[in-house]
């Protein structure tokens, strides 16, 4: 199989995993925060990605947000970046907003993605030829208007840079028409790759790969733009990031940026 398919295996059946204990008893522990959630579906969803990507490569480089898999993606190689429950939050409180998501790299590029939503019923899926949700053709929106844009915040900084996501939001909501906050930043990226929203932002310093590189692959194939605060182009380990249509992107970057400076 191509690394596109084994992508799409593996992000489905582990979503499967998920799936299966969405809205069970679990027991919920917590990691860096008291809003940092971890559970057994976690755990055995990531496993059954890793199985089914191993099964195809053997010696596959893992990047992965759970146990002792790496945290970074390497500088050149092949590997392979998931994030078996993201929106973890969403997911233990019954909240269908979450993701199973697959990343293939090759030399820090983007070679497929795939985010499922199982309890939303949605796969979007990126690769050479194009972005698609449940198979059919996407594009991220055509709306050039500010006052009319509704954007999304991810990636929460922290409870010590609390004060300053707080004042992002504020600006958001009074520069654009509106604003959204789902908890879960690959469905929130691919809802920006679909049109459904216009534009997501993050001002947090090195995001994790995990929470990212689909996500972004999915918004820069279906024709949106995607950079760093500054504007500059986007990659693993730049501080924050600017997903949008590309319509009017320089302005979305100048809001983040003089807010968060």
């Amino acid at each position: 199989m191509t690394r596109s398919d084994v992508a799409y295996e593996a992000a489905v059946e582990g979503s499967e995993v998920a799936h299966d204990l969405f809205r069970t008893e679990l027991d919920v522990e917590t990691k860096d925060s008291k809003m940092d959630f971890v559970t057994r579906a976690d755990t055995e969803t990531q496993q059954r990605v890793i199985d089914v990507i191993r099964n195809e490569y053997p010696d596959a480089t893992i990047v992965g947000e759970e146990e002792d898999e790496l945290k970074s993606v390497p500088a050149d190689g092949n590997a392979w970046v998931i994030d078996p429950i993201d929106g973890t939050t969403n997911f233990v409180r019954g909240t269908q907003l979450w993701t199973t998501t697959v990343a293939a790299v090759r030399d820090h590029e983007t070679v497929a993605a795939v985010t499922v939503a199982p309890a939303l019923g949605d796969t979007f899926a990126a690769d050479s030829d194009g972005v698609t949700l449940n198979g059919d053709p996407i594009s991220v929106s055509t709306r050039t208007d500010l006052d009319r844009f509704t954007v999304a915040p991810i990636l929460r900084y922290g409870s010590e840079r609390d004060r300053q996501f707080g004042d992002l939001l504020r600006e958001l909501l009074l520069r654009f028409g509106d604003l959204r906050r789902f908890g879960c930043a690959q469905v929130t990226l691919g809802m920006v790759a679909c049109g459904a929203l216009d534009a997501a932002v993050s001002p947090q310093p090195d995001p994790n790969p995990w929470d990212t590189i689909a996500g972004i692959e999915m918004v820069e194939r279906a024709g949106g733009s995607v950079t760093d605060i500054e504007g500059g182009p986007w990659k693993p380990g730049c501080e924050g990031l600017v997903a949008s249509n590309g319509n009017v992107h320089d302005e979305i970057v100048e809001t983040v940026r003089r807010t968060v400076r």
